[in-house]
């Protein structure tokens, strides 16, 4: 079965660029953004490795980990990092896993279950392992976005949908289509206008069940 929002991600233990790891154990009392790659010395990949180098500082102000997966070995990863940060001008410090065994693309579900690696292979054989994954401290899956090869990854985006999540985690809001940092939010309806009053301050409905506020303060 596919992974599902607030499925618990699973565990596993692999090799990376950083040391053997353990998924849960690693993210610890943070977010994680897991983001997938089909091989090593990819132009789009590379691409968006160096972005992901570049925001280094803005996810780690968000109190989050990332972690590339790609469908090579460690010592071909330490290779391409060289080729990443030349691009980025910025080092790469987050882990690379080795998975040439497929475990984690078919623990994730990218991969058909008989998905393997021919000699000689191409991405295009691993072609569906253009996945990212956003997890939140509890261990369980906030988002789950899908690529095809073509189409290189908006981490603009990414760092947009991780602060949505932020700042809607356990409280009675939500984020309008094209949300970003710093906009009113949507109040839950759950909420009656006097307690949502109360917890947010004036409101500005626009209908019965679109009601705004300003956004709370992250934590």
């Amino acid at each position: 079965m596919s992974l599902r929002i607030n499925d618990v991600a699973p565990d596993f233990t692999a090799d990376s660029t950083t040391g053997k790891l353990s998924l849960h154990e690693w993210i610890g009392n943070h977010y994680a953004i897991l983001f997938s790659h089909p091989k090593d010395f990819t132009p789009v990949c590379t691409t968006e490795f160096s972005a992901v180098a570049q925001l280094s500082p803005e996810f780690e102000k968000r109190n989050t980990k990332v972690m590339g997966v790609s469908v090579d070995s460690v010592e071909e990863h330490l290779k391409w990092k060289k080729d990443i940060e030349a691009t980025a001008g910025v080092p790469a410090n987050f882990p690379i896993i080795d998975d040439r065994s497929l475990e984690v693309a078919k623990l994730y579900n990218m991969l058909p279950a008989e998905a393997y690696l021919p000699d000689g292979r191409t991405p295009a054989h691993t072609a569906t392992v253009r996945t990212v994954f956003i997890i939140g401290p509890d261990k369980k899956i906030r988002l789950t976005i899908s690529y095809p090869m073509a189409v290189g990854r908006n981490f603009a985006e990414i760092l947009r949908a991780l602060d949505a999540i932020q700042i809607t985690d356990g409280a009675p809001i939500a984020t309008p289509a094209n949300w970003q940092v710093g906009q009113d939010v949507i109040v839950g309806l759950a909420l009656s206008d006097d307690a949502a009053k109360e917890q947010f301050g004036a409101l500005d409905i626009k209908l019965p069940y679109l009601r705004f506020a300003k956004a709370p303060t992250k934590k």
